[in-house]
């Protein structure tokens, strides 16, 4: 048995309570209240030497119990019954005393109910003082049965025990960090024993984790699992985030050295060169070149002839400007399991870099034709692309189909840019009304955009309605009287109707804010 003390960050004494030793390796049981918010524990024993806690296996907050790990070797454990104790069994509490035999109390168990099915709540007919919560309660046999808490009631000759075995038993799991209980202290989490837990667990310390306790965590997971490679290679990744290269380098060595199956940690290696040469190539890390990544690509598909691996391939010829090998890569990858829109447009970046543009749509044909009607979201992607793209083909009518499918699919997530891009496709297409109508709803939705103004004056004008132009255009003028396009489209409304004294003086404004086509439309109205 022991006391337990916790401490916060500035080292200051937060709570004490007692536990116990349940395992021969460290193991121990106590209250969990008193790890709320500490950042240090340590337990101290009846001749007074003292142990950190180590880290914390497990903890629950309704029940008020934590098991943990204390840094000591071979602690003298207590027995662990294996069976409940039953209403009406003695009960004896052994107290935390400095005392060779200790007085220990006896009472009666009163009830036990029963949880989460092996485990059982007991209320004792026994009087305990509060501070021997934590200490635990045996039965005849000198088997520990229960854990003491604190009495929620203060009722006198009442005491309250949680099942021991509930505590011992508690194991951490990959998820298991992330629980309530275990977030809200700041001492350190055990690492699962089961190595994919662990892996969970890593996954999962990533984000949830200040970058010095990741850091940590990277060394205990290296430690306790040195033969895996993953605790090399994500702390290889957390190195190059730092831009210590030449370490990174010499841990993903070393993840090849131990790794079993190479092809992953090979692909690993590529997919970290390749970030770092599209992310810090400011400072590039010289060994790490481009080539050097598809080296690791092909060497994980000489292992392991897995399509992601040429996937991986095709992004770094992209990535080196070779278009036509990483095309030739995506077309292999149409005829795998890795068939999809998204390799179908990726196919379609590498014809837009080789200056293709028939060719890049009709990989957008294949892209949309992977989904079947009627659409899901999924596909609206990829009709906006292709859209924009035959809309630059001047091909403005096939645009407009695909953006009409595109707002079917997102209806609520449109934004005025969306009726603007629209609104110039139709307005090329001749479908001058629909144009009208889309501008229309670009300003509903950003009337403070210059923008949409000035291009609902043109179009305006372009049909014809003039005193629907000259409204848009003085909006235009009005939110942005230094922008030339707004003066502009109101001068040549004013010539158009007639009223040229106003009109030149708006197109001069024009002229003097840079508008190259001022003067020309000064002349003509000049006359």
């Amino acid at each position: 048995m022991f006391t337990l003390k916790t401490f916060d960050g500035n080292n200051q004494l937060m709570a004490s309570s007692n536990g116990f030793f349940v395992g021969s390796d460290g193991e121990a049981v106590s209250s969990y209240q008193p790890f709320k918010g500490a950042q240090r524990a340590v337990v101290i024993d009846v001749q007074g030497k003292e142990w950190p806690v180590e880290c914390i296996i497990g903890a629950n907050d309704m029940y008020d119990v934590a098991k943990f790990k204390v840094d000591v070797k071979k602690p003298q454990a207590l027995t662990v019954a294996q069976a409940k104790a039953g209403k009406g069994a003695v009960a004896w509490l052994l107290p935390y005393s400095v005392k060779k035999v200790p007085d220990c109390k006896q009472g009666t168990v009163a009830e036990a109910e029963v949880f989460q099915t092996d485990y059982a709540y007991y209320t004792l007919d026994m009087t305990a003082d509060e501070r021997q919560a934590g200490c635990p309660v045996m039965n005849d046999e000198g088997e520990v049965i229960g854990i003491l808490q604190p009495s929620a009631d203060g009722q006198a000759g009442k005491s309250y025990a949680v099942s021991v075995l509930f505590a011992s038993t508690m194991q951490m799991s990959g998820l298991g960090m992330n629980a309530p209980a275990m977030k809200a202290t700041g001492i350190k989490k055990a690492l699962p024993d089961d190595i994919e837990q662990a892996q969970l667990a890593m996954f999962m310390a990533a984000s949830a984790m200040d970058s010095l306790q990741y850091i940590d965590f990277l060394e205990r997971f290296i430690r306790k699992f040195p033969q895996h490679p993953d605790g090399y290679v994500n702390r290889a990744r957390n190195l190059a985030s730092a831009t210590q290269f030449a370490e990174a380098e010499k841990n993903m060595e070393q993840a090849l050295k131990v790794a079993d199956k190479k092809d992953d940690v090979h692909y690993q290696y590529a997919a970290l060169i390749l970030q770092h040469r599209m992310l810090q190539s400011k400072t590039p890390y010289g060994p790490w070149t481009l080539e050097r990544a598809l080296q690791e690509s092909q060497a994980a598909y000489e292992a392991s002839p897995m399509p992601v691996y040429l996937q991986q391939q095709a992004q770094i010829h992209y990535a080196l400007q070779h278009y036509d090998e990483a095309f030739q890569l995506y077309q292999q990858l149409t005829k795998s399991d890795l068939r999809s829109a998204e390799v179908f447009y990726a196919a379609a970046q590498c014809r837009l870099a080789q200056g293709d543009q028939s060719g890049a749509i009709a990989q957008l044909d294949s892209a949309v034709n992977t989904f079947s009607r009627p659409y899901l979201r999924a596909v609206a992607p990829y009709l906006m692309a292709r859209g924009r793209l035959l809309d630059q083909a001047g091909k403005h009518r096939q645009a407009v189909s695909d953006f009409n499918e595109y707002e079917k699919l997102m209806t609520g997530q449109l934004t005025a840019e969306f009726y603007y891009l629209r609104e110039q496709s139709e307005f090329a297409g001749h479908l001058y009304q629909q144009a009208i109508d889309d501008i229309q709803k670009a300003i509903e939705m950003a009337p403070q955009d210059p923008v949409y103004h000035a291009e609902k004056a043109s179009v305006e004008l372009r049909v014809g309605r003039y005193d629907e132009a000259l409204v848009a255009a003085r909006e235009a003028v009005r939110l942005a009287p230094d922008q030339a396009d707004g003066h502009l489209l109101l001068g040549l409304g004013l010539c158009v109707k007639g009223q040229k004294t106003e009109g030149l003086a708006s197109l001069q404004k024009a002229k003097e804010l840079g508008h190259e086509q001022a003067q020309s439309l000064i002349e003509k109205y000049s006359k």
